[in-house]
């Protein structure tokens, strides 16, 4: 076996305007857990979409096993050995597990003998799958087993993932851990991306840090603290999150028994959700994902109407309300799917800011737009909350996905909400800009807002969260003091604990 299974070596690629990876060096060796770190921008995605086959690179050279590695396709990557678990899941909810897996497979066996080998494969890596389940009916953690036995079928000897724990439970975290230490062993490699930098310190051997496009460095993760790792990725001192204590005033925003018909046929339905949130509170709702997280958004934001007397806003029921009139009253909202709900991707900045600020912002004159305020109002959003692009004439897509994130963010934060409610603020955000938009929510709560922050990564609730629920399968357990919370209860209560008493 040779030492080195992947070598890259000088590998650049450009898109006008920008050099996403600039002579890019590094090798993986089998059996070693690689991870790759960097800001949102520096060059990650791009660098494995050109070793998966995705993207071609303009210059540069890869091997494989020692010999001249090209692929000009993501088959052909497969062929050669390199397997890729992506961010967002590509699996069909109407279909069941065996059917899924088919899917992805060149030439997939009879579905009998496919069926068996799902069976053999997820017990022997500890990843137990139905071959006869509905995908539609399966938990996020549950669907992410099916996206990694589908590669493994292929008997990869690289095995790249992409914030492979950003959808799961603690514990289906430990799980997904014993399985990546499993083929570890066996010889296969692993290049891990993500953002948690006490995972990556927790399951990598090595580590290769892209800043801007380039290599910067390279170190032993566990060698380092997750500060440490944070200001070699972003090139300076790290500023970390300082809450500060603070009075909760009266009641802002009340639910009182809400129930609602899923959004769509494999989504969950809110039941009996009740709930209460003073001004400068902060409460943090945790979950995996599909439990209800989009549909109680929608709900609170008025993007779906619910039963009267169900949703209260200052002692006034709202639950007939749209968005636009919720906005005026000061409740402001921003959900998990950044392009194509939060933003227009095909929009500028600057015209992203009328999505939700005509309200609020003087973005309307005499019935007429306001274009100087609008793009007025964007660079505004872009200085505060350092928004990486050229100007705001430039598309919504174009941008990063975290640098898009602190732009939706900071156009709700800089409009001052008397009440916030974000999904997901720092999903798939490098570690500098996430601990930025936290810094962003903690500043308006001392102001007096109150904040619903509905996320999966329990640190960030942990972190800028007064108390903490959790949603499981359209129910939501009862608040408790984040103060003393421990991991494992957090975890009971992700796992449905509906109300249930949780140890204390």
């Amino acid at each position: 076996m040779t030492e080195i299974l992947l070598k890259i070596d000088g590998l650049t690629k450009a898109y006008p305007g920008v050099v996403a990876n600039d002579h890019v060096s590094f090798s993986v060796a089998p059996g070693e857990v690689h991870a790759l770190l960097g800001e949102n921008g520096a060059g990650k995605s791009t660098l494995v979409k050109m070793i998966y086959g995705l993207v071609k690179p303009d210059s540069g050279t890869m091997e494989f096993l020692g010999r001249p590695y090209t692929p000009a396709e993501p088959r052909a990557a497969r062929a050669a050995g390199v397997a890729m678990v992506f961010q967002h899941f590509s699996l069909f909810e109407a279909l069941n597990v065996a059917e899924n897996v088919a899917l992805g497979m060149e030439n997939p066996p009879p579905m009998r003998d496919l069926a068996k080998r799902i069976r053999e494969i997820s017990q022997a890596y500890g990843l137990p799958l139905d071959p006869a389940r509905l995908v539609g009916d399966l938990s996020a953690g549950e669907r992410q087993r099916v996206e990694i036995v589908r590669c493994l079928l292929q008997d990869p000897k690289l095995l790249i993932m992409d914030e492979p724990t950003s959808v799961l439970t603690p514990q289906e975290v430990e799980i997904l851990f014993r399985t990546l230490r499993k083929l570890s062993s066996e010889g296969t490699a692993i290049l891990y991306i993500s953002h948690k930098l006490e995972e990556i310190r927790t399951i990598c051997d090595g580590a290769t840090i892209l800043r801007g496009g380039k290599v910067v460095g390279s170190c032993i993760p566990r060698e380092k603290s997750a500060r440490e790792l944070a200001e070699m990725m972003v090139g300076g001192e790290f500023a970390a999150t300082e809450r500060v204590s603070r009075p909760f005033g009266a009641p802002m925003l009340e639910v009182k028994g809400l129930s609602l018909a899923p959004l769509s046929q494999f989504g969950p339905s809110l039941k009996d959700i009740s709930l209460s949130i003073a001004a400068g509170e902060i409460l943090g709702i945790g979950g995996v994902a599909g439990n209800g997280q989009e549909e109680l958004l929608a709900t609170l934001s008025g993007e779906r109407p619910s039963a009267p007397g169900t949703v209260w806003m200052k002692g006034a029921d709202i639950s007939a309300l749209g968005p636009n009139p919720r906005r005026a009253l000061g409740l402001m909202s921003a959900p998990e799917e950044r392009l194509g709900h939060a933003a227009v991707p095909n929009m500028s900045l600057t015209d992203n800011t009328l999505l939700t600020g005509t309200i609020r912002m003087p973005l309307v004159k005499n019935g007429f737009l306001n274009m100087a305020e609008a793009k007025a109002f964007a660079e505004d959003i872009i200085r505060e909350f350092d928004v990486r692009t050229p100007g705001p004439w430039v598309a919504a897509r174009a941008l990063s996905g975290g640098n898009l994130q602190k732009f939706v963010i900071g156009r709700e934060v800089l409009q001052k909400p008397e009440v916030l409610i974000v999904n997901q603020p720092t999903w798939g955000v490098d570690a500098a800009a996430a601990a930025a938009i936290r810094r962003a929510l903690l500043r308006l709560a001392e102001k007096g807002a109150a904040l619903i922050v509905i996320s999966q990564d329990l640190d960030e609730l942990m972190e800028i969260a007064d108390r903490f629920c959790a949603l499981n399968e359209g129910r939501i357990s009862a608040p408790r003091p984040t103060e003393g919370l421990t991991i494992d209860e957090i975890g009971l209560m992700l796992g449905g604990a509906h109300g249930m008493e949780v140890p204390a």
